[in-house]
């Protein structure tokens, strides 16, 4: 008596799911050549950050009520937030991101967008659901890596379906 099982890997996160399964090196290397493709994007979004929006961004800055500290802004650690991120959880918007982890950089790039308030309308205006710097830096840079990240995720899912 055989036993047969049929899985049909579908997406972009069903494939990286589906190598963590298999085995969890594959999807490290999956990661590891997704970040190398990505590095033109990732340096385009590094390479906007070049001085402090306003001048008040460079002092320490305290919401209130909350000890958490936002600011200061620096250049430095803006570009160093700069990072690629795979996001396979089931109710993610994009798998394959670039995002500023940094603080003081995202509430630079983001605020206003929701709601007007007084450092937004300082800022300039940004609209739903897109930033300042970093968003259309990485969309210019993209071009050069979606054909090269294509390629790597088809031959990652022809990997999955040779180990099923």
């Amino acid at each position: 008596m055989s036993v047969s099982t049929t899985i049909t890997v579908v997406g972009v996160k069903d494939t990286i799911n589906a190598l963590k399964k298999i085995d969890p090196q594959l999807q490290k290397d999956f990661r590891t050549q997704a970040n190398g493709i990505a590095q033109p994007a990732i340096k385009a979004g590094k390479e906007v950050y070049s001085q402090v929006p306003l001048s008040g961004m460079a002092y320490n800055w305290t919401s209130p009520g909350r000890s958490r500290k936002n600011f200061p802004f620096k250049v430095a650690k803006a570009k160093k937030g700069v990072q690629l991120r795979i996001d396979t959880r089931r109710n993610a918007v994009g798998v394959i991101l670039v995002e500023q982890k940094d603080p003081a950089a995202a509430i630079f790039e983001t605020a206003g967008r929701a709601n007007p308030n007084k450092l937004g309308d300082q800022l300039g205006f940004v609209g739903p659901g897109r930033t300042r710097l970093i968003g259309p830096a990485v969309y210019r840079a993209r071009r050069g890596i979606e054909l090269e990240m294509e390629k790597m995720i088809l031959d990652t899912q022809r990997v999955v379906r040779q180990e099923l």
